[in-house]
């Protein structure tokens, strides 16, 4: 059995989806930006202003590379994570992986007031967040085996959606 891995954009509800989602499937769920704070003892923002970008996402990667190991889980990502081939080979074969689609201007309504995202304390969030969408989603459908989209629906309806694209090979399920 395999993990059920989330990715998608900062603000696409991975970790609250996940969360409901492990709940159905009786499922551990693992935020992997928590662990990896966990395991470095500090902030991400701090460990990345620190030691820099590539360190940061070699942490990322041989994180990711062991939960996926791990045995059945629901993984929430970081929006990140699809930026470095290794990840997206370990996300391929590793895990099953559903991509919460939203569109940025979605986002942007549902993290205008945020101010823990280093990512968005720019003059022009949602310009930032275009940019990280032209980035990053085509590679989130390249490792996705279902996209659903979750940019205004609510919590329950994406994670029925999930769960009858996933089908009857759900782990847990």
């Amino acid at each position: 059995m395999t993990p059920l891995a989330l990715v998608g954009l900062p603000g696409s509800g991975k970790t609250t989806i996940g969360k409901h989602l492990a709940r159905r499937l009786g499922l551990p769920f693992v935020d992997l930006d928590t662990r990896i704070e966990q395991e470095l003892g500090c902030s991400i923002r701090a460990y990345f202003e620190a030691q820099g970008e590539a360190a940061f996402r070699e942490v990322e990667s041989s994180t990711l590379a062991r939960l996926a190991g791990e045995g059945p889980s629901v993984l929430s990502t970081g929006g990140g994570i699809v930026l470095l081939p290794q990840n997206r080979e370990v996300l391929r074969r590793q895990c099953r992986v559903v991509y919460l689609r939203a569109s940025p201007e979605d986002l942007f309504q549902r993290l205008r007031h945020d101010r823990k995202r280093p990512l968005l304390q720019v003059a022009d969030p949602l310009e930032r967040l275009r940019s990280l969408h032209a980035q990053r989603a085509p590679l989130y459908e390249e490792v996705a085996e279902v996209t659903v989209e979750a940019g205004r629906e609510r919590v329950q309806p994406v994670v029925e959606a999930i769960l009858s694209q996933l089908g009857p090979a759900t782990p847990g399920a």
